[in-house]
């Protein structure tokens, strides 16, 4: 095996092509055909199964070594950051996960802040939700990621995290609801309530919220958009639970307050190993911690 053959069968896991697997490492059909033909005889079984109905399919080994080779992989990367390093010369590519509000709101300031002062390390960035993103880091598909987790059902991880940043979230609605007068909205007074929520980060928190508070969690509508939220708020659709950044600004009649029990969304940073981390994951991690690590 070379390190060529190990990114030639991660490119067309990723890409599901044997051909954009080719274009993107400038490598031929045939050529590709024949390294990886070369790769499975040398391991003696076989890796990918080529499909007319599904595409490229890999076996259940293929799955298991796909783990493997993106390892080594970062491994050979590892060793070029540092040796970059000693040189004087910050390089790498960082692969992200992150869910949307994340994406949004605070990777742009972490990504500004390593590019003014390293512009020569590159990104990679995979958005989606909070199960997606643990796939990824298990899969070693990405090298760092920004999750969710709730405070009473920790998820079972095969994965590292440091804590990061905590947030309160707010209940927003409109003004004329019968609650709108409360300084703090008890959560029961949600019982049954009509609730819109925003997938891709918000929903954890909230069913963690109305667990808590021993409420029924009524979902009325789920959307892909905060500003889609705010607007049917904004026409008595329901309320939702918003983190305060996201919340720049609010429809006319629409107010925001906070709850009771609190309500807290806690964003933490993940990678498959701190200690395999390379040097540009660890220049992530630190710029994240140094720009949101004290808030809370």
């Amino acid at each position: 095996m070379n390190n060529s053959q190990l990114q030639l069968f991660v490119k067309i896991a990723e890409t599901g092509s044997f051909t954009r697997a080719g274009q993107e490492l400038n490598m031929t059909q045939p050529a590709v055909s024949r390294a990886i033909s070369s790769l499975e005889n040398e391991l003696d079984v076989t890796l990918i199964i080529r499909d007319r109905r599904n595409g490229i399919v890999l076996t259940d080994v293929g799955q298991r070594i796909l783990v493997i080779f993106r390892r080594i992989l970062q491994q050979y990367d590892k060793v070029q950051q540092v040796v970059a390093a000693e040189k004087g010369l910050e390089i790498g590519t960082i692969r992200i996960g992150s869910f949307p509000m994340s994406s949004a709101h605070l990777l742009p300031k972490i990504i500004r802040s390593i590019r003014d002062r390293y512009p020569n390390i590159e990104f990679e960035l995979h958005e989606g939700n909070i199960h997606e993103i643990q796939e990824w880091l298990n899969s070693r598909a990405i090298d760092v990621a920004l999750i969710i987790v709730t405070e009473q059902d920790p998820v079972e991880m095969a994965y590292e995290t440091l804590p990061l940043y905590n947030e309160e979230m707010l209940a927003v609605f409109r003004e004329d609801e019968p609650f709108a007068n409360q300084e703090i909205l008890p959560v029961k007074m949600l019982n049954q309530h009509p609730m819109i929520v925003c997938n891709g980060g918000y929903e954890v928190p909230i069913v963690d919220l109305f667990k808590r508070a021993e409420t029924e969690l009524n979902f009325g509508f789920i959307v892909h958009n905060i500003n889609t939220c705010l607007n049917m708020i904004e026409q008595g659709l329901g309320t939702a639970l918003l983190p305060a950044i996201s919340l720049s600004w609010l429809p006319p009649g629409v107010k925001a307050l906070p709850t009771e029990p609190k309500a807290y969304r806690h964003i933490e940073i993940a990678v498959p190993s701190l200690v395999e981390a390379s040097p540009a994951s660890r220049l992530f991690i630190e710029t994240a911690q140094q720009l949101f690590g004290q808030r809370s």
